[in-house]
C-alpha cells in the first residue's frame, strides 16, 4: 500500500490482517516536509506556540528554552507512557501504527519524514510495540496507550517481534534501524489521535458486518427448522417500511432462504404467525445494519482526518490549537454499535430457546431424542443467556461518563478506548452466541427430512462437516468453538453465500446486500 490520503476500510485490513507492505507517497512525504518547515521557522523564532516551546496541558504558559526542546518531547514520552494492563493484541496496535502514520502524513503535524519513516519500518517489519490497554480517556486522544507507541521509536520500551518480547533498542539494532532523537513538536504529534480508538472501531466494524452476515444466515436456519413463514421478509412486506437496513437484511435472508423445499411442505399448517424473534428479523437486524453504516461513514471520515494539537497549516505559517484530537466522534459511534450488535445477541439467544423448548418448537425437548438420560442442549441456553446478559452490562454507554483531568485543563473526556474495548468483547460473546444457535439449528435440522433453503443447506451441510449429530450427550464445548471460528473467519458465510473460500480475506463487505432478491415462499 502507497500511504497518502486516502485509506479506506478494505485497506486497513490488508494491512492490518493481511501485512500488506506500506509505503509513503511522494505527495504526502512533500506535505510532510512543508508542514515541518513551519515549526523550524518557529523554534528559529520568538513566538510561543503550545507543544512546540511550551508545556504540556495545564502547563501550557511555561515557555522552554530553545537547547530544552528536544528534551522536552522525550520528557512528554516517557513521562505519559504510564498505561497499564494486559497488552493490546497485535492487530490493534498494527492498526494504530498504521492510522498514525496515515494522520501524520496529511502534513499538517510538524514532523520530519524520518519520524513516519521509522514508525513504518517497524510495521513492515512486523515489530510491534508492547501497549498496555489502559491509560487513555479518549480527550487528548489516546495519549499513554500513543506514548508506547512511540517510546519503539526513541528506543525505549519492549517491542514484540516475532512473537518475542525484546527490548525496542535491541530490535532497531537488530533491523538495522536507528531510534530517533525526538525534535520539536514531534513528541506532541506521535501521541494526541485517536488512533487506538479507530483501530479498535475498524477492526469491529469489520468484524460485525461478517457477524451481521452470520446472524441473517443463523436467523435463516432457525426459520426453516421451525418450520417459519418466509412471508414477512418479501420485498413488498418490508418496502412499506423501508428503512434500508430492513430492507437490505430481508434480501440476505430471502438469498439464504431461496429453493426451500420445507417452505411449501407447511404451507396449510394453521399457524397464524410467528414469534418476534423470528418475524421481526429484518427489523432488528436492520436497525444493526443501519448502525453500522453509520459507523462506516464515521470511520471514513477518520480516516482522512488530522486529530493533532496544535495544527499546522503550511499555506499561511499559522498554528491552531484546536479540539480535533477529541474522541466523542467516535465514543458515541462506538456505543451505539455496542448496543447494535449486542442486540444481534439478544434476539439470537431468542431464536435458541424457540429451537430448544418443546411447547414452541413441537421437537424432542432441548433437541435430544432421549430426554431424562440427556440433557440434550439444556445448558448451551444457559450459556447464551449468559453471555447476551453480560452484554447488557458491556452496552452501558462509555462516552456518558466524563471525568476531569490535567488539573481541569481537559475538563471532558470521551472514554472513547474504553467502549471500544467493551464493543471488541461483545463481539466476541454474539459470535458465541450465533455458534450455539447455529449447533441448535443444525440438530433441528437433523429431524427434518427436506432440503432447506440453499444458503441454509450449504452452511448446514458445513456444520455438519465439522459437527456431528447428537445422539446423545457430550462434551459440547469444542463443538461450540469449532463453529464460533467459521464464524469469526467468514468461513461459514462464503459457504452459505455459494462464495469461494480464496475471498475470505475480503469477506467484511459480504454483508452489505444492497440488491433485492424475489425468491419468496409464501404460506
Amino acid at each position: 500500500m502507497i500511504l497518502d490520503n486516502k485509506l479506506t476500510l478494505e485497506g486497513f485490513m490488508a494491512v492490518v490482517r493481511g501485512d500488506e507492505k506500506v509505503t509513503l507517497a511522494d505527495a504526502a512525504r512533500q506535505r510532510i516536509e512543508k508542514a515541518r518547515a513551519v515549526i523550524e521557522r518557529i523554534v528559529e523564532g520568538d513566538q510561543a506556540v503550545y507543544g512546540v516551546n511550551t508545556g504540556f496541558g495545564k502547563f501550557e504558559n511555561v515557555r522552554v528554552d530553545h537547547d530544552q526542546l528536544a528534551q522536552l518531547q522525550h520528557n512528554l514520552i516517557v513521562s505519559h507512557a504510564i498505561g497499564l494492563g494486559a497488552p493490546l493484541p497485535v492487530e490493534v496496535v498494527r492498526g494504530m501504527m498504521l492510522l498514525r502514520a496515515q494522520s501524520l502524513a496529511l502534513g499538517h503535524s510538524g514532523v520530519r519524514v524520518e519520524v513516519v519513516e521509522l514508525l513504518l519500518a517497524l510495521l513492515n517489519a512486523q515489530a510491534y510495540p508492547v501497549i498496555p490497554e489502559q491509560g487513555s480517556v479518549g480527550a487528548s486522544g489516546d495519549l499513554a496507550p500513543l506514548a508506547h507507541l512511540a517510546l519503539a521509536l526513541i528506543g525505549l520500551g519492549e517491542v514484540e517481534y516475532h512473537g518475542e518480547v525484546r527490548p525496542s533498542a535491541e530490535v532497531l539494532a537488530h533491523l538495522g534501524l536507528k531510534p530517533v532523537t525526538l525534535q520539536a513538536k514531534e513528541g506532541l504529534a506521535l501521541i494526541n489521535g485517536t488512533q487506538l480508538m479507530g483501530s479498535l472501531l475498524a477492526l469491529a466494524l469489520h468484524d460485525a458486518k461478517v457477524l451481521l452476515g452470520t446472524a441473517n444466515l443463523a436467523a435463516a436456519m432457525t426459520v426453516e427448522a421451525r418450520y417459519g413463514s418466509h412471508r414477512p421478509f418479501g420485498a413488498d412486506v418490508v418496502g412499506l417500511r423501508p428503512h434500508p437496513g430492513a430492507v437490505a437484511v430481508a434480501a440476505d435472508l430471502r438469498g439464504f432462504l431461496a429453493d426451500s423445499q420445507i417452505a411449501p411442505s407447511h404451507i396449510n399448517c394453521g399457524k397464524v404467525q410467528d414469534a418476534y424473534s423470528l418475524r421481526a428479523v429484518p427489523q432488528v437486524h436492520g436497525a444493526t445494519w443501519d448502525a453500522l453504516e453509520h459507523a462506516e461513514r464515521v470511520l471514513n471520515i477518520e480516516f482522512a482526518s488530522v486529530t493533532d494539537n496544535p495544527l499546522i497549516f503550511p499555506e499561511t505559517g499559522e498554528v491552531v490549537s484546536g479540539g480535533n484530537f477529541h474522541g466523542q466522534p467516535l465514543a458515541v459511534t462506538i456505543d451505539a454499535l455496542k448496543v447494535a450488535v449486542a442486540e444481534l445477541g439478544n434476539i439470537s439467544e431468542r431464536r435458541t430457546e424457540q429451537l430448544l423448548n418443546p411447547s414452541l418448537s413441537g421437537l424432542p425437548a432441548f433437541l435430544t431424542p432421549q430426554g431424562g438420560l440427556n440433557s440434550g442442549l439444556m445448558i448451551a441456553q444457559y450459556t447464551s443467556a449468559a453471555l447476551v446478559s453480560e452484554n447488557k452490562v458491556l452496552a452501558h454507554p462509555a462516552s456518558v461518563d466524563s471525568i476531569p483531568t490535567s488539573a481541569n485543563q481537559e475538563d471532558h473526556v470521551s472514554m472513547g478506548a474504553h467502549g471500544a474495548r467493551q464493543l471488541r468483547q461483545i463481539l466476541a460473546n454474539v459470535q458465541n452466541v450465533l455458534s450455539i444457535e447455529l449447533m441448535a439449528a443444525a440438530q433441528a435440522l437433523d429431524f427434518q427430512n427436506l432440503r432447506a433453503g440453499a444458503g441454509v443447506q450449504a452452511a448446514y451441510e458445513h456444520i455438519r462437516s465439522l459437527v456431528p449429530h447428537l445422539d446423545q450427550d457430550r462434551y459440547y464445548r469444542p463443538d461450540v468453538l469449532r463453529i464460533a471460528e467459521e464464524i469469526r473467519s467468514g468461513r461459514l458465510l462464503h459457504v452459505a453465500r455459494h462464495e469461494p473460500l480464496g475471498s475470505v480475506a475480503n469477506e467484511g463487505a459480504s454483508a452489505r446486500v444492497p440488491e433485492f432478491g424475489d425468491s419468496t415462499s409464501r404460506h
